[in-house]
């Protein structure tokens, strides 16, 4: 199962000018389903997928079309989000009722485990050819994607000298200067890692680690040093950069000419889930129209069609994409985040 690669990303592109009703989606949402969601009063989300004031913007935006159901936002890394859910299943107090990962290795491991649950949302009907690809129907879909690109700070570097592919941040001139999130921590992360070993060898990262770079945890942790100037040069989540821009912030987003990667985001309701009712409310809601055009509104990429990109943002079929199958993100990322380590220290 190859993690969108180009041929499905063009097959998916021709269905971006079919409009699709809501109402045709979001079959699932039936007023029983809502009113025994209302009578649990909330649901607990635990997402990686999007930075903090983000995720609290869009439980609130659920919340405003389902009154009565407040969502409980609990933003963190995906590998973070992950060991915080395998902990509470462990210890049999389960919290989270939707988990909305930045890693899609993870979710064939909780499958497995019985920790899902089987439930199908109209809207994954009407997912992209690409997107459906990579679900496991009635267990996992996408409900939400955006590209991981390279970002540097306008005020300090000018066009000639900005980077415009991975391997430019091996240039001596940005040592110290390079800012990146640490695969350990963050899914987006670790899925750039793995692709650049895959294209390059480890080497890459070798020669990275000599301009020493500044390591954070999260994939947006590079957007905050480079926006304060503290850093100028490094990857980062498309939607996370592209809302810098509508803030007049000194981010410039660049599409890699070697190759963007994709940090996809899945999502299932877990099998333990204290509010189950709403927690399908909340699924179905992920997978609508509604959705889709709040997270592709904050330079997400859609999954759906019928959703315009935002000003600035590129098609993925436009783009090169470095691809990646699910086997080998479940098999790569705990080699790689071990060789980052040994590689850089931390």
């Amino acid at each position: 199962m190859t993690l969108l690669n180009r041929r499905s990303l063009l097959a998916g592109a021709g269905a971006l000018t079919v409009a699709t009703p809501f109402a045709a989606r979001a079959a699932g949402i039936t007023p029983e389903l809502i009113a025994a969601a209302k009578k649990e009063g909330s649901v607990t989300w635990y997402i990686a997928q999007v930075d903090t004031p983000t995720a609290e913007m869009m439980g609130s935006a659920f919340t405003a079309q389902f009154p009565g159901v407040t969502v409980s936002v609990i933003r963190t890394t995906g590998q973070v989000a992950y060991e915080r859910l395998m902990q509470d299943l462990k210890n049999g107090a389960p919290q989270c009722d939707v988990f909305s990962s930045t890693d899609p290795a993870q979710y064939p491991a909780l499958k497995k485990r019985g920790y899902l649950a089987n439930y199908t949302p109209a809207g994954a009907a009407t997912l992209l050819p690409a997107f459906v690809q990579v679900s496991d129907p009635g267990y996992m879909y996408p409900s939400s994607a955006t590209a991981h690109v390279l970002i540097y700070n306008s005020i300090q570097v000018k066009e000639p000298d900005a980077p415009k592919a991975w391997t430019d941040l091996l240039d001596p001139k940005w040592k110290g200067r390079v800012a990146t999130g640490h695969p350990a921590f963050s899914g987006c992360t670790g899925i750039w890692v793995l692709a650049l070993t895959k294209k390059y060898g480890w080497s890459y990262f070798e020669k990275l680690a000599k301009n020493n770079p500044r390591v954070g945890r999260s994939g947006n942790d590079p957007v905050t040093l480079i926006n304060a100037g503290e850093c100028l040069v490094g990857p980062a989540p498309g939607n996370t950069a592209f809302q810098q821009v509508d803030k007049h912030n000194p981010i410039v987003p660049v599409y890699p000419t070697d190759g963007a990667t994709l940090c996809l985001g899945p999502s299932s309701v877990l099998a333990s889930a204290p509010h189950p009712n709403a927690a399908r409310l909340f699924m179905e809601w992920l997978m609508s129209d509604e959705f889709s055009k709040l997270s592709v509104a904050n330079h997400g990429d859609p999954v759906h069609p019928g959703v315009a990109l935002t000003s600035g943002q590129k098609a993925l079929d436009q783009v090169p994409i470095l691809s990646l199958t699910v086997a080998e993100i479940a098999k790569g990322v705990p080699d790689i985040i071990e060789k980052w380590r040994d590689t850089f220290g931390s």
